[in-house]
Order: structure tokens, then sequence, then C-alpha cells
């Protein structure tokens, strides 16, 4: 992967040059050496022509090639003073010409670097800003499609990829970005891992998935870790490695296919409820903490301001679906409630 890693900036940096070069000549200062160099063409070929008498084809090649100092042989013999002169004029404008040509390109590149070192400074002030965010590895179909889901949802993050072209669609799309190897522990810092509150290994390679989770629990153990796994095999290694959860595309894919067929009404209902769209309602997780509002807070008082109660998941794993009017909550366990839009976001902010 650091191979990868090495050519993909490389390959950045050969890009930079190249728009660095594209923009210079689309620039205004191109456009000013660009009419200096016909003018004085147009001028070199009517003084030949003009003040000397030469065929308009001889005056044209020789100020050409006095222009562009090839040093080619004359054209006429220049056996007068006049004309000596005019060609020495000409041959130092051409020198101005070049150094000029010369001049613009360098100073884009140097202004393009300047400006790319000060996006990847900003860039990196806004990530050490971060803290109880979330950490996703990888901008590919699957990470893309995740990062939707966070924005909808308001929570922050960062990007991590080793590939180019995927950083560049992330930074595009507005997202903060870490370039590197998510295996290595300088980048899982400079992602700001011990203020994450969780990550997401999207990575399309159970092996560097697996090696991802090791690197992220070591440097982080109360990180909670939901990983990608494509063999059937992975799930298990990944969950020894630390990952809290292991979601394999491919599984979850006929799950949903099978619900669809067996339960398509109940599948939609849950689609809705955790859409995105204009829906008067939805689903929610809440956890309850020692200091959290909620402590002591029974399923009735829930109900009378809208919310549903659901299930409640205990600290050892166990749910109790539709619990009674009385029930407490307690510290350690998990609200999955129901309701409108409005009435689960002042749960949110209670909790």
């Amino acid at each position: 992967m650091q191979s990868t890693a090495g050519s993909s900036v490389r390959g950045t940096w050969r890009g930079r040059l190249v728009q660095a070069f594209s923009e210079a000549i689309r620039g205004h200062h191109v456009r000013i050496w660009i009419r200096a160099v016909l003018t004085t063409s147009f001028l070199g070929t009517l003084g030949y022509v003009a003040l000397f008498r030469w065929p308009l084809s001889d005056a044209l090649y020789m100020t050409v090639i006095t222009l562009t100092t090839v040093g080619f042989r004359e054209v006429h013999e220049l056996v007068n003073f006049p004309e000596r002169l005019w060609t020495m004029l000409l041959a130092v404008a051409g020198v101005g010409i070049i150094f000029g040509s010369i001049g613009i390109v360098a100073e884009t590149i140097i202004s393009e670097a300047a400006s790319g070192r000060r996006e990847a400074k900003r860039m990196q002030e806004a990530v050490e800003a971060l803290s109880d965010h979330y950490i996703v590895c990888g901008y590919g179909r699957v990470g893309s499609t995740v990062i939707r889901e966070l924005v909808h949802t308001g929570h922050r993050f960062v990007v991590i990829d080793v590939t180019a072209p995927s950083l560049e669609r992330a930074a595009a799309d507005g997202h903060l970005i870490v370039m590197g190897d998510a295996t290595d522990d300088e980048t899982l810092r400079r992602a700001g891992i011990e203020r994450a509150r969780g990550l997401i290994t999207t990575v399309d390679s159970d092996a560097n998935n697996v090696y991802v989770t090791l690197s992220e629990r070591t440097l982080n153990p109360r990180l909670f870790i939901v990983a990608r796994a494509s063999a059937a095999g992975a799930e298990a290694k990944m969950a020894q490695a630390g990952a809290n959860r292991i979601v394999s595309p491919y599984t979850m894919a006929g799950r949903r296919i099978a619900e669809l067929a067996i339960r398509p009404r109940v599948a939609d209902f849950i689609d809705a409820a955790l859409s995105h769209g204009n829906l008067s309602f939805s689903l929610e997780e809440v956890e309850v903490t020692a200091e959290s509002p909620l402590l002591g807070v029974t399923v009735g008082q829930l109900r009378t301001k809208g919310v549903i109660t659901l299930a409640i998941l205990q600290p050892d794993g166990a749910y109790e679906a539709n619990p009674p009017e009385m029930r407490e909550l307690r510290a350690g366990e998990n609200l999955i409630a129901s309701g409108s839009t409005e009435d689960l976001a002042a749960l949110r902010a209670q909790a």
C-alpha cells in the first residue's frame, strides 16, 4: 500500500504541474505575452521591408530566426550598421520574450504550489479541531454512501484514503480529508484517532480492514469500530481484531432481498423510518449514561412527549421489547425509540 501511496503522490504533483501550466496559458500575463510576440514579429518584419527594402518572405524569416535565437545564417549579408542595429534589437527582444515565458510559467507553478500548501494547512487545522467525530477509511462506492448518511444525520467526520482520485472527489464534495495509509499509526493520529467517536473502514480488502481495525483498537481502546467484510471467514478475524460491528455488503444484500420478498411492507416501513426524506416519523437510538437527564425517566413519561419506546437494549446485550409504562431507564442502557422527527430531535438534545 505504501508504494501505491507514493505513486499517487507523484501522480498528484504531475497533475498539479500540468494544471498550473494550463492555467498559465489561460492567464492574463500570457495574453500580454502573445500580443508582445505578435507585435514584435510584425514590427521586425515591417522594419526589414520598409527600412531596408527586403522581400516580405525574407523579412519574416529573418525576424523569426532572430527572435528565436536559432543562429541560422542571415538571409542577406548585414553590411550596413542600421541593418545590424535592427537585428540586434530584435535579438534582445527575442531573449526577453523567452525569459518572460519561462518566468510566467514558473510564477504560476510556484503560486499553485503555495496555494496547495495553504489549502493542506487549512485542511489539517480543521481536522485537528475535530472531536467526537467519525473516521471513514476509504472513499469508494461504499465509503461515499456511508458519508452521505453521516452528512444527513449531522455527524462530523474525516475521510482517509491512499489514492489521490478518491481524495480529490472527497475534497470536491466538501469533506475533510487526510491522505495516507489507514494502517499507519501516524495517518490515524493526523485524523484525530484519539479524539474520535467511531471509525468505519470500508476498504475493499479484508486483510487491510483487519489490519486497520488492529491499529485503531490499539490507539483508542474506547473507539466504536464498524468494519466491512467481503469473504465469509473474514468476519471472525475482524471481531478478534476488535471490530464492534462487521458488515458484509453481500450478506446484507441477500437479507434485504429476502425481506422484500417475505415482508415487503415491513421493510418499506423501516426504510422510510431510517430515510432522510420529508417524513413525519423516524427511529432513534439514545444512550443513557450515569449523567444523562433520561436516567430514571419512565417509558410512560417519554410517551407523553411523543416518544414511543420500541425496546431497551440492556448492558448485557439483551433486548427488552415493548417495555411497560412504569419501566425506568437505567445507566448503561440504550433506548430504541420511534416518534416524530421533531420529538426525536428534542430527545437527542435532552440526552
